[in-house]
Parts: C-alpha cells; structure tokens; sequence
C-alpha cells in the first residue's frame, strides 16, 4: 500500500541529508579557505568523496530510513544518531589511517559540528511535514474495515501506528458479532457497507470476511468498483494454522510457510558468500599472517599446548564443523563439556586479553574461507550445548538452517558470552530468528560495522 509514496518520502529524506552534507563541506571550504592549502586540494576532494559514500552506505546499510523507522520520529533520531557516531569514527579512522593530517582540524571540527545540527534540522523538518500530510484530508485516504475480529483489529493497530496517509475511520459488522468497545465507531451492517462508504467518501474497503464466510463479499466487490472505490480481502490464515505465516506463490498457488527466509534464495547466498570470502581473504593474508606468529608466540610462553584451540560445533543443518579459535584457556579437559564463566580460573592473562578484545575469534575468518561459517550468522555452540538447549526452547534448532558466522544480530545486541538462564537464551535464539527472517546484504553490513564499534568500545559481556 502507497509503495510509491513511501518510496518517494524515503527517497527525499536520503537527499536532504546528503545535501546538508555536501553544503557544510563547500560552504565552509569557502569560508575556512586560508587554512586550506591549494597541495592540499586532492586530499580534501578525496575526504569529501568519503564522507558522502560512507554516508550512504552506513544509512542506507543500517536501514534507518526504513518504513518501520521514518514514521516514528523518536526512533528515526535515535537511530539517525547511533549511525552519526558510526559515520564519524569511521571517517576519524580514515584520516588517521590513511595519514590524512593535512586536513585542517578547524574544518573538521566545524564539519562535524554543521552535518549534526543540519541532521537535527532536516529531523524537525520531517516531522512538519509529516504532521502536515496526516492533517490534510485531501492527502489522505479514508479506509473502512468489514469485520471485527483479531484481524481486524490488527489492521487497526497498523493503521494507527505505520499508515502515513491513511485514516481509518470504522468498521462495518453485524450487532451480534461484537461482543466489546471498540475505539473506532461500528458505522452499520456488513451488508450497508458500500452505502456507508459512499456517504463518507471512503476510498479503500478492507474486508477481513472471505467471500466463503459471506458469499455477499463478492457482490460488495463489484458495487465497490462500480463507485470507484477499491476493494481489498485480508484472509485470516488461522484457519489453517495457527502461526503467523509467510506467503509465497508457485505459479497462481499461495503456498504458506511458517517464516520469511531471503537465504533461501541462491542469488541472496552468492551475495553473501561473495562478502564472506572478499573479507575473510583480506582478513586472513593482511592479519593472520602477522597475528598468528605473534599471538602464538604469546600463547606458547605462558601455557604449554597447541596455539589454536579446535573444537567440534554445530553448524548448517546441524551438521558439525571444526571451529577454530585461538587458545585462551589452559589444556583441560572440560573444554568440550563447559562453557568460559567471568573470572573463569583456566583463562591464562593472554586469554583473558585476547578474550575481552575479541582476537580469539579471529581464525575462524579460516573457516569463513572454508564455507563452514560465515562472517554473520547464529554463534556456533559446541555439540553438548546444542543438544541441551534444543529440549529447553522449541525453535533452537531453526537458527541450524544458517551457516554460524564470526558475529550475529544477537551479538550486537548485547547476547553473548556465558548463558546463565532461560530468559537470556530465549533472547538470544529470537535474535537469531529474526535475522534468518529478515537478512539482506546491508544488514550483514551493518552488523560488521557496529561489531567492530563494539570491540573498539569494549563489551561488557566479553570475557
């Protein structure tokens, strides 16, 4: 519904916010022009080009211009905010990095400081204007509800919370089918519903009854487009079962299944697969060939034992793997059966550190190139766990449909490390579950950015 409209409100937000961009960079390119050196031209041209891709790919990445987002104006700020400080660390990381030190300070500082009150800016701007097509009728389309029962009142809920322009105005139902208030008036009788409609200029009818449960549904149909007014049927699949369901079509048959799974398309997999290997190959030949010597040598000197620790875990369709860490523990032989703990006493010093900085994670970029794992994914748990944890929760062993990866939604959102009850693992597997429903390649994107803003922020629950 109003894809376009969505798409258009989306679209204009994206070029406000680059164009807020691109006046701070040349404005003050203009006024700070005596600190700006005409050798130091190219470089300023290459941070500009920076700003604005990093920009974009972080935002758009991220998804906070998503329709779940824009149409609640404190989520869409603080979401506008977290990928404002992402944006920042990593332009910093760029100049320094990249050894860009002649770049004025004053100019960045003065930078940063304009985009921020520019984004804050375009945030209030948004919020005009979405009050002003939410107070101007002829922007806005009436709809009317045939029906009251659970799917219709979930069509309220979302007309209440995500409908830009559009007004629900009632229901139309039969007296002996309502059994309690309800917030938005009943206007008549099913069978007057297109006359209602008619009088109160609605534009879109939605029917939660099927044509099967009221054969006078498709009668209503036709009147409906008679009077130009469209006419949509929301089916209530509980009838079949009892789940929400994801609908797919194999020709002209709906097939329902009980989840969305975008992985489960081979383009959608050849795209991760491409990011996996194009990272962990960067990760192996620039990192693990210096940090392997180096961390071995560390781990070898404090603990007697092999440098990596190899472990057997369940991986795609339960199928196990050997994940490969480097060792932060000292030869025991509860490895396989019990999980680190804080203040865990086999932890050696180098393990504690490489732990709470995330570097024993690191040869599992191996089995990234490997195709065991990928980059984001479920965390992998050892066999024992994984046989443990399905008898607790019911959809567990869903979360074996994906490859394990490095990091995961999870992860970043604050589960990970020792599980300590039910409550926590429950957390972490609908985490799991919601990537698996809605994974796309900005969201692997995402998810890497804000790990690698984790461990450079620390992580409370790494140890």
């Amino acid at each position: 519904m109003n894809k376009q409209f969505r798409y258009y409100l989306q679209l204009s937000l994206v070029v406000l916010d680059v164009i807020v961009l691109n006046l701070a960079f040349f404005m003050l390119r203009f006024i700070l022009r005596a600190v700006i050196y005409p050798e130091d031209v190219k470089a300023y041209f290459e941070l500009w080009a920076v700003l604005n891709l990093v920009w974009l790919l972080i935002s758009i990445g991220s998804r906070s211009y998503s329709d779940n987002i824009i149409i609640n104006f404190e989520a869409f700020t603080k979401r506008t905010l977290k990928i404002y400080i992402i944006w920042v660390i990593t332009v910093l990381f760029y100049l320094f990095f990249l050894r860009k030190f002649q770049i004025s300070r004053y100019f960045l500082f003065a930078l940063l400081s304009s985009f921020a009150i520019g984004l804050i800016f375009n945030r209030f701007l948004y919020l005009g204007i979405y009050y002003h097509f939410k107070s101007k009728d002829y922007l806005i389309n009436k709809v009317l509800i045939i029906g009251y029962n659970q799917t219709a009142k979930k069509l309220e809920a979302f007309f209440e919370e995500e409908g830009i322009n559009s007004k629900l105005i009632g229901f139309t139902e039969d007296a002996k089918n309502v059994t309690e208030l309800t917030r938005y008036p009943i206007l008549s009788s099913v069978n007057n519903t297109i006359d209602i409609a008619k009088q109160m200029d609605v534009q879109e009818i939605f029917s939660t009854i099927t044509p099967e449960q009221n054969r006078y549904v498709y009668n209503m149909i036709e009147e409906a487009e008679k009077a130009c007014i469209r006419f949509k049927v929301v089916p209530d699949f509980s009838v079949f079962i009892d789940k929400p369901v994801h609908i797919d079509y194999i020709r002209d048959m709906p097939v329902l299944s009980l989840r969305s799974e975008p992985l489960d398309d081979v383009g959608n997999r050849i795209k991760k697969r491409i990011l996996d290997i194009t990272v962990s190959l960067f990760v192996v030949v620039f990192i693990l060939s210096w940090l392997v010597p180096i961390l071995g040598l560390l781990i070898y000197l404090e603990s007697k034992g092999p440098i990596f620790f190899s472990q057997i875990r369940t991986g795609k369709n339960n199928k196990g793997f050997r994940c490969l860490k480097f060792r932060s523990m000292k030869v025991n032989k509860d490895s396989d059966l019990k999980q680190a703990t804080k203040n865990d006493q086999r932890i050696t010093r180098i393990g504690r550190f490489i732990r709470k900085t995330s570097l024993d994670e690191f040869p599992q970029f191996i089995n990234v190139l490997k195709g065991e794992m990928s980059l984001v994914g479920p965390r992998p748990h050892m066999v024992k766990h994984t046989d443990d944890y399905s008898k607790i929760i019911d959809q567990f062993m869903i979360r074996q449909f994906l490859k394990p990866g490095i990091t995961g939604w999870a992860q970043i959102n604050g589960y990970r490390g020792e599980i300590t009850d039910e409550t926590q693992l429950k957390m972490r597997v609908n985490n799991d579950l919601w990537y698996l429903e809605n994974w796309n390649i900005w969201l692997d994107i995402r998810i890497i950015f804000l790990t690698v803003y984790k461990v450079f922020k620390g992580d409370e629950m790494a140890f």
